[in-house]
């Protein structure tokens, strides 16, 4: 909104000083120090605000150190991390552009999933205590796993159709042609680039980055095409349905995460800084070329988005580091694994998900290798073993003596480590 008032102002008005809106690192700046503040200082605002309603953690016993702590401890602190992501994309960004569009109706809808779930486990909650009951695991179910599968599955539909058809959604290839205006009804434009005038054109493509291969670049019609040719007119709905499983992969991902004091957030600042680098480098052209990588027009307005995000996960930390005086709930682990998705979607980085978002990975395939291992031993010798202490794998650290701050950092550490090879493949393929 501020974007759009300052450029109003600059183009009627002429207004001094009013230029400098107009430059993506100046608004970026200012979006990471608006959302830093607006979770350090109205955080506390709402955590208070969320102690008064009484709306606290319930802890079930685990045999974990520490749990009985935490009892009580405010959640739904996701707010915090929305409104630190919300407010300063709304005043700092363009909103005309349809990547941020989409990226503000992945953090508003799977914040309302996630909240809802966090408010029916504690309306279940509170429900019990009224009527002298014993809280039982039962009341804390929240809301319906089907119904949060269906409305990741919708996110992932309207992400999935808006990638795929609209027109402003394209990707930018050098033309070595001879027509100097226009080709097949694209405009051609000409860039100035190490003092050498090239030709580009816009192109309406499906297609991802493959890392750390030479011909990097993966269109989605050759999953259906070895079919049929003509199968081709049908990738919409291959594309549609590999968005909608990320999506949804990497928002329970994100959620599984999300047990220890300061480790869904700070993993997801971090993911957001490497993310954050592959949407200025797309979005710009020089450093585009320069990393022989694809030009996406329009994407760099995203680094608006990107540094409140990166804003918001540290200064929430600020209240989540161990030990916590606010837990995110469902409201910010659900939002922060769609955003995630969402923007390496955007950015045509998908591929790299299961690098940089590795401790998301491996803390999903531990419960599902714990679940499996205890359905099938069960089966087969009467009675379930494990092959983890506790899942998912953090409660599994914690079960062997480590103190849970050890255990964040160490997975921040992680989290650095496969961001840093992420970024590499920039250059290595």
């Amino acid at each position: 909104m501020l974007y759009h008032f300052f450029i109003w102002l600059r183009e009627e008005f002429n207004v001094t000083g009013t230029g400098v809106f107009q430059f993506l690192t100046f608004r970026a700046a200012m979006a990471i120090v608006l959302s830093l503040l607006i979770a350090t200082i109205f955080g506390k605002r709402i955590i208070s605000f969320l102690q008064k309603k009484q709306i606290g953690e319930s802890v079930r016993e685990l045999g974990l150190a520490g749990e009985a702590t935490k009892k009580g401890t405010p959640t739904m602190g996701g707010l915090i991390i929305l409104l630190a992501i919300i407010i300063p994309t709304l005043l700092f960004a363009d909103l005309t552009k349809v990547y941020i569009r989409l990226m503000l109706l992945s953090t508003i809808w799977l914040g309302i999933i996630g909240f809802l779930d966090d408010y029916f486990k504690i309306k279940a909650r509170k429900t019990a205590q009224e009527k002298g009951e014993k809280y039982k695991k039962k009341d804390s179910d929240g809301l319906a796993g089907i119904s949060k599968i269906i409305g990741q599955v919708g996110l992932g539909i309207i992400i999935g159709l808006t990638l795929y058809f609209n027109s402003n959604v394209v990707v930018e290839r050098e033309y070595t042609g001879t027509q100097t205006s226009t080709v097949d009804g694209k405009v051609i434009k000409v860039r100035k680039i190490d003092g050498q005038e090239r030709k580009f054109v816009e192109a309406k493509t499906p297609i991802t980055t493959i890392p750390f291969v030479k011909g990097h670049e993966f269109n989605y019609s050759r999953l259906i095409t070895w079919i049929s040719p003509q199968a081709e007119k049908y990738t919409w709905i291959v594309y549609v349905l590999v968005v909608t499983f990320i999506i949804t992969a990497v928002s329970n991902g994100a959620n599984i995460t999300d047990g220890l004091d300061g480790l869904a957030g700070g993993v997801s600042a971090i993911i957001g800084a490497a993310l954050g680098i592959f949407v200025y480098a797309s979005g710009n052209y020089l450093l585009a070329d320069y990393l022989n990588i694809m030009y996406i027009p329009n994407l760099g307005e995203l680094t608006i988005f990107v540094a409140a995000f990166i804003g918001g996960c540290i200064g929430f930390l600020w209240y989540n580091a161990y030990p916590a005086q606010v837990f995110m709930g469902d409201t910010g682990s659900l939002a922060l694994g769609g955003i995630i998705a969402s923007l390496a979607i955007i950015v045509r980085k998908e591929l790299l998900i299961p690098i940089f978002c590795g401790v998301f990975l491996v803390e999903n395939l531990s419960v599902m290798m714990q679940v499996a291992y205890f359905k099938y031993t069960k089966k087969k010798y009467g009675e379930g073993r494990r092959i983890f202490l506790m899942s998912p794998l953090h409660h599994h650290y914690q079960k062997k003596g480590y103190h849970e701050s050890k255990i964040a950092v160490r997975f921040w550490i992680v989290t650095v480590l496969l961001v840093v090879l992420s970024i590499v493949t920039l250059k290595i393929r």
